[in-house]
């Protein structure tokens, strides 16, 4: 028998939790042929031999739904070995869209997802207008990674509402519609939906962002699509304060799993140092509605973000920004020199918001102006100390100086490292939350897998191999009705990571490199020790190199 592929030699982590065994692969037409002791010649033969050979991981979080049109190799995920990405989360997305709303989205998308409007009207190529047009697209283009699809409501909400969707629930007429909508798009190949409960989001200058403003009567129509399926996911971003689910929230997520009867994955499980067993007591809370299919999401490591004053993503909570946003610099450097804004934002900060890192101890990353980058890498409580100045005002000072185009950071959470490990062993989390795609300048969280097995596999011991492959592998596959997916079993797909244990992994935080449309900026994390990517049975990545070839498809729970 000749195979397309023959993977030999190689130590096999099935991604099921079994312990790891040596073997080898056969692949034919895209799928896994056989596994163990194989016959017969391939047309490509992989020598493996001192290599783990895992499936390929998948990213249950991420938001390339804007990226998609310019970037076939939806970087970065595709380098760290994730082979399939859940697109279309928290509410957030570029489709449905009218030609008339593109630059709504827009606006959406620069305040919520950190992303620069430049950028994304030089991007987008706006080539659909329903949903279903959409996924459309996506089948029809080249893509690295396999890619599955949440229907997010902020733009559905805004496709039928228009400019009302940012101020009142939709009428029973709109309600129709809009089940109509994720109808027709589950029929397409669409996974579920997604939306938001998040008092952080906020959309077009300031306004709530449109899922927010959802109605229980709302969420009973489209649970209600879910459930004549029988098939699809309910995703939502839900919480409000770190390590807290409050009652409200938690009668949500029993509401959707009640209403849908279909699984639940919410954001996020991070934890807050001054609540040393606050994720523990979250997960305790939620047991039974886990018992029923519902899902937190975590991060594995703490939650460094990084913002400009130009979209000033930190202070979305602060209601005295509000005026800040989708302005022009001019009027934003009004706005931050202002007195009565700097004693509004003092005395917010002073109540608790969500700014968690506090004026002195965020960190000057990158400044625009050569002769401020003295200013580079140090704390801005250091830099206030020296001008005798207070710490909030000197951040807005310097700010303003490098006309906001200096780049700073926080740890904004999930800073205590001991919970991490915690929550890690405990199979009620989901490992995920990457954002890949979002907050591009920012944060750098897509580069999680290597980092895992780096990090809190190799170097923490926190989980075994066997235990961490599967958390990220057949774990979130099984989640979201992906069953071809995440495990190295004859029949499956044929995606693949094959790494060097001893060497895979990837730096904690990110640099940036200028490949964006326009030039722009993004942080990049270089994956390490990878020797071979491969996607339904096309190599993807060769010794860290993409070899050209795009063999992602569109998948679905359907």
């Amino acid at each position: 028998m000749t195979h397309d592929l023959l993977i030999k030699n190689g130590t096999i982590v099935d991604g099921t939790g079994a312990a790891q065994f040596r073997g080898d692969i056969a692949v034919s037409g895209g799928r896994i042929t056989g596994v163990g002791k194989v016959e017969g010649g391939a047309a490509e033969t992989i020598d493996a031999d001192g290599l783990v050979v895992a499936p390929g991981f998948v990213d249950p979080h991420t938001h390339y739904d804007a990226q998609i049109s310019w970037d076939g190799m939806l970087n970065a995920s595709s380098e760290h070995g994730v082979t399939t990405v859940v697109m279309g989360n928290c509410g957030v997305g570029v489709a449905p869209c009218r030609p008339t709303d593109h630059n709504l989205l827009i606006e959406d998308l620069i305040n919520v997802e950190g992303m620069s409007q430049a950028v994304l009207a030089a991007g987008i190529q706006w080539n659909w207008e329903s949903f279903a047009d959409y996924l459309a697209m996506a089948k029809a283009q080249e893509c690295a990674v396999n890619r599955a699809f949440m229907v997010p409501l902020s733009p559905l909400r805004t496709y039928v509402m228009g400019a009302d969707a940012g101020t009142r629930g939709a009428t029973a007429d709109e309600t129709k519609r809009m089940a109509a909508h994720i109808e027709d798009a589950m029929a397409a190949g669409a996974s579920g939906f997604s939306s938001s409960n998040n008092r952080s989001q906020i959309g077009y200058q300031g306004k709530p962002f449109a899922a927010r403003l959802t109605s229980r009567d709302e969420y009973a129509a489209y649970c209600g699509v879910l459930k004549r399926a029988k098939r699809g996911v309910i995703q939502i971003a839900v919480t409000n304060r770190f390590a807290t689910l409050a009652d409200d929230e938690y009668e949500l997520l029993d509401f959707l799993l009640t209403q849908s009867e279909r699984p639940v994955t919410w954001i996020s499980l991070l934890n807050d140092p001054n609540k040393p067993n606050g994720c523990r007591e979250v997960l305790d809370k939620i047991d039974p509605l886990v018992k029923r299919g519902c899902a937190p999401q975590m991060l594995i490591r703490s939650m460094l973000r990084e913002f400009t004053l130009k979209i000033p993503y930190a202070f979305t909570e602060f209601k005295c920004a509000a005026p800040v946003f989708n302005r022009p610099v001019g009027e934003q450097k009004k706005i931050y020199a202002d007195p009565a804004f700097r004693a509004a934002f003092k005395a917010e900060l002073a109540e608790g918001r969500r700014f968690t890192g506090q004026p002195p101890k965020v960190i000057i990353c990158k400044m625009g102006n050569q002769a401020l980058r003295h200013y580079e890498t140090r704390k801005v409580g250091e830099i206030a100390a020296e001008r005798n100045a207070d710490p909030v005002d000197t951040l807005f000072d310097i700010a303003i100086e490098d006309d906001l185009n200096m780049l700073v950071a926080y740890e904004r959470g999930n800073s205590d490292r001991k919970q991490i490990a915690d929550m890690l062993r405990d199979p009620r989390s989901m490992i995920g939350l990457s954002d890949g795609g979002a907050h591009v300048d920012m944060l750098y969280e897509a580069g999680y897998p290597t980092y895992l097995l780096s990090h809190w596999v190799r170097e923490k011991q926190v989980l075994t191999m066997e235990q961490a492959v599967r958390r990220i592998t057949s774990e979130p596959a099984d989640f979201f009705g992906l069953h071809d997916r995440g495990r190295i079993t004859a029949g499956k797909a044929a995606d693949f990571v094959l790494f060097d244990q001893a060497a895979i992994g990837s730096p904690e935080r990110g640099s940036f490199i200028y490949d964006l449309p326009t030039g722009a900026g993004r942080l990049h994390a270089k994956a390490q020790g990878i020797s071979r990517i491969v996607v339904n049975g096309r190599s993807l990545y060769r010794d860290g190199k993409p070899t050209g070839d795009l063999p992602g498809s569109v998948v679905s729970s359907a």
